[in-house]
């Protein structure tokens, strides 16, 4: 699997992540250590976590398979998690304060039987804690031995650059990577996030990278899924609503894009989705997040999956969301320079 590093850190790390939202829940703790094991023995190392996982059950068992397996297994792991959404009813027990990171970190900590973690994350933007003190305590964390590297998860441009501007300024730990949404579905990140992350040296490691299941083929149009999937228990199941991504043109373009380019090269429709968001600028590992090792497996495959440029042409141009309004439409873009320019 390929290397590659965290954003401009030095902790180098496999170009595909696991994501472990599902242990505990959707996938049980032996499925869970299944899954572990066959990430690593496929050459993976970023396992990415968070606090909130199933209340905190996914971090206890990453924990438990780290103290079942050899050293010479898991010190090839890098580790992130997670802190900012509620981990107890209590006023503070949410949030990038100072007391709610500093308590829930000493929490995932223990639950995964670990002295310091590769990488934390601030799970989503707080408007209510000043971005000084969640920096600040994100530093005292790294001097402290608790966190080697921090990052950002679901912050939109002007956020990111004002965390990055701020620990320059103060001197602080500087964050290394961000986590978006990102596939083919999800494409709007590279209005102003994806270039903010360029930009500033920040890599790039999606989540939800077939869309919810999309991306696999598992849906027919017009048809609303039932049975073993996010979907068929629940079709409107938040961003993943089937009603309202099967209403749209575009949605069906990309699906047949995919399924056209996977029959071409023998590979199912996750790989070629997987590939696609590999080769995307910035990106330093894709999360896969399987229910079962049978899925897990078959993403894997993807590592072993380099897009031609035709193939990535043609995918670009069915995913493209095209927007039509300023300032990040084309033809809105145009109009102004045209008007800055007396009309030439």
């Amino acid at each position: 699997m390929e290397q590659r590093t965290l954003g401009t850190s030095g902790t180098s790390v496999s170009h595909l992540a696991l994501g472990t939202m599902t242990f505990g829940g959707e996938t049980d703790r032996d499925g869970a250590f299944e899954q572990l094991d066959r990430f690593l023995e496929a050459g993976g190392t970023l396992v990415d976590t968070a606090d909130v996982y199933t209340g905190g059950t996914s971090e206890e068992i990453i924990g438990a398979w780290l103290a079942s397996r050899p050293a010479e297994v898991t010190e090839r792991v890098v580790l992130a998690t997670k802190g900012r959404f509620p981990t107890s009813p209590e006023p503070n027990g949410l949030g990038l304060s100072r007391r709610h990171l500093t308590r829930a970190l000493d929490a995932s900590l223990r639950r995964l039987g670990v002295e310091a973690v590769d990488l934390y994350q601030v799970h989503a933007w707080d408007p209510w804690t000043p971005l000084e003190e969640t920096l600040q305590t994100l530093d005292a964390f790294v001097r402290a031995g608790k966190v080697h590297n921090v990052g950002l998860s679901n912050f939109t441009g002007w956020q990111l650059q004002k965390a990055v501007d701020l620990a320059d300024a103060l001197g602080l730990a500087r964050p290394v990577t961000l986590q978006p949404q990102y596939s083919l579905l999800v494409r709007e990140i590279e209005w102003e996030i994806v270039p903010a992350a360029e930009e500033n040296g920040l890599g790039l490691l999606p989540w939800s990278p077939l869309g919810g299941g999309w991306l696999s083929g598992k849906y027919q149009r017009d048809t609303v899924p039932t049975g073993a999937s996010r979907l068929g228990e629940d079709p409107e199941r938040g961003m993943e609503n089937y009603a309202g991504r099967n209403a749209q043109q575009r949605t069906w373009d990309v699906v047949d894009a995919v399924q056209s380019v996977a029959q071409g090269r023998g590979a199912t429709m996750a790989q070629v989705a997987l590939a696609w968001l590999a080769a995307q600028p910035a990106v330093s590992s894709v999360i896969l997040g399987a229910r079962t090792t049978e899925q897990l497996l078959d993403n894997l495959g993807s590592a072993d999956l380099e897009l031609t440029e035709e193939e990535l042409v043609r995918l670009d141009e069915a995913s493209d969301p095209q927007p039509a309004d300023y300032p990040y439409g084309d033809k809105a873009i145009t109009q102004r320079s045209r008007k800055l320019t007396g009309g030439r």
